[in-house]
């Protein structure tokens, strides 16, 4: 089973991280953003796994990857079960 969304940054974020580039320190914007994109991407493969029927997932696994400059690809994997 597998789930992904696509997020694409935005011009205030990416100022802020510009001067946190400069400064130094967390870019707690871009934190926030993949921190949401990984909830939704799970929870498109656990709606994936229920309409099949199954309950359970194991053995899951997140990977990114750069669609365009500035828009990335959140995409979260497992093997769906049926647990009893």
């Amino acid at each position: 089973m597998s789930g992904s969304t696509v997020r694409a940054r935005n011009i205030g974020r990416d100022l802020s991280a510009l001067l946190r580039n400069i400064v130094g320190g967390e870019v707690s914007e871009y934190t926030s953003l993949l921190a949401y994109s990984r909830e939704q991407a799970l929870q498109r493969m656990k709606d994936v796994a229920e309409a099949q029927g199954a309950n359970s997932l194991i053995g899951m696994r997140f990977m990114t990857s750069m669609v365009s400059q500035g828009s990335d690809e959140i995409l979260a994997y497992g093997t769906a079960v049926v647990l009893e």
